[in-house]
């Protein structure tokens, strides 16, 4: 193999290497196993203090273990906003929140563009193949209610956005603004969590996030959707014209 053959497959393949090692290693070394909220519980004052002392650094190294969550596909992004708030407030959790997760999710998105594209493509997952088809229309609209409906896998929106070639302003543009209600619904359930960890009862995600939560999240992503499925509608009402010879 040439020098320049193993370079090009090094510039294509390698992100995604990288990534899958940084995912073993988490999960193996048992890092993964830290995001949780009674971690944040066991060191709410260590970690409160830091902040205080070190308020850039905190925001800095906050957004940097959120890019880094995102980037390699660690069930951890929930329970980093709910911390982001709860450390920094609602309005600077929330910021830095959806700045972590636009980065996270940009990473993952610029490395299924590469030629790792090509072996995703194959892999005919239905959902997958759903969001596929929903960006051929618009794909601005589409990912922004993507992004607005917490319940679509952030991973495979991110994967298929990268197939689908999104442009990468369009990506990023559609990834602040639908996941700004989200990150910041989520930073003022944080901020709260003070109350609820000097209480003494076991917190799970369960009881933080009751229906009148998510559910208004969930109409804004529906109420994103409506303008896509208006023009679907419309189409399909107006008949082509008749060819005139």
């Amino acid at each position: 193999m040439t020098t320049a053959r193993a370079l090009t497959l090094l510039r294509r393949f390698g992100p995604v290497a990288a990534l899958v090692a940084l995912f073993v290693w988490a999960v193996a070394s048992g890092m993964a196993e830290h995001i949780s909220l009674e971690e944040l519980r066991a060191r709410a004052q260590g970690l409160q203090a830091f902040v205080r002392e070190h308020p850039v650094l905190s925001v800095a190294t906050y957004v940097a273990l959120y890019i880094a969550t995102v980037s390699i596909s660690l069930p951890g992004a929930l329970i980093l906003s709910l911390s982001g708030g709860f450390l920094f407030g609602p309005i600077l959790g929330g910021a830095a929140a959806v700045g972590g997760a636009t980065g996270g999710s940009t990473v993952v998105y610029l490395v299924s563009r590469t030629a790792f594209g090509d072996f995703l493509r194959r892999w005919r997952n239905p959902l997958l193949l759903k969001i596929e088809e929903g960006f051929r229309d618009n794909a601005f609209s589409y990912l922004l209610t993507l992004r607005l409906i917490p319940a679509f896998p952030l991973l495979l929106v991110n994967v298929a956005s990268g197939l689908m070639r999104v442009p990468v302003r369009t990506f990023l543009l559609a990834s602040f603004l639908g996941m700004v209600p989200s990150s910041f619904v989520y930073a003022g359930i944080g901020a709260g969590l003070g109350h609820v960890f000097a209480q003494g009862e076991p917190v799970s995600l369960g009881t933080l996030l009751s229906p009148r939560i998510y559910l208004p999240i969930i109409g804004m992503g529906v109420l994103a959707f409506l303008p896509s499925l208006w023009r679907h509608w419309r189409r399909g009402r107006v008949a082509p014209a008749p060819h005139v010879k």
